[in-house]
């Protein structure tokens, strides 16, 4: 199995290399790693730097076990929950971002959701530079998890991430190629494989 602590990392490899994970040892996180992926949320960037986000350590066996009732049976990373040693119940206060004077400023209207995708990804990316996988999990009933969590009304849970030390390989699964999605000044010109310049 890769250990992505024994790969001279940049960026792009951890990009490249990191998994979703949904089977873990049950080692725990040293104090220094965990710290260092909270980290990495709190340097994400944001909608004019507001950070809506709160995150949630959840290591006690009981909580996990009621956030892994949250997740349907059908779901194949309900069993992450409860298998790694931490969960990260990645939260967002909503009506902030991605507005201006109490006004959205885009079409869309909250921006919470994008800043907290930023932040979700953060926490993966660190996880996998740690030598931890780690795995987005959305699937679930929220407003029960939210309740499990004690979260306030304007705090609404994104996702729980579950994280640990992978106790199997993952496999890269098959991506799309550059000329199948990017386009050079419109859409529907595509761009051909290029040489790097």
């Amino acid at each position: 199995m890769i250990d992505p602590k024994e790969l001279e990392m940049d960026l792009h490899e951890c990009i490249k290399t990191r998994r979703s994970m949904r089977k873990y040892e049950d080692d725990p996180i040293a104090k220094d790693k965990l710290t260092r992926i909270l980290e990495a949320v709190r340097w994400a960037p944001s909608w004019v730097n507001l950070q809506p986000w709160e995150i949630i350590i959840v290591d006690d066996a009981k909580v996990k076990a009621a956030l892994a009732e949250c997740v349907p049976e059908s779901n194949p990373g309900r069993k992450s929950i409860l298998a790694a040693p931490v969960v990260l119940a990645a939260c967002g206060r909503q009506g902030i971002s991605g507005s201006y004077n109490g006004k959205p400023s885009t079409i869309y209207g909250d921006w919470v959701m994008f800043d907290m995708g930023i932040a979700c990804q953060n926490i993966c990316l660190a996880a996998w530079a740690e030598g931890l996988g780690s795995l987005h999990l959305g699937l679930l009933d929220h407003h029960k998890a939210a309740e499990v969590l004690g979260l306030p009304d304007d705090l609404k849970l994104y996702e729980l991430i579950p994280i640990g030390k992978p106790a199997k390989e993952g496999t890269a699964p098959k991506r799309k190629e550059l000329a199948e999605f990017t386009h050079r000044n419109k859409f529907g010109c595509q761009v051909q494989n290029e040489p790097s310049r």
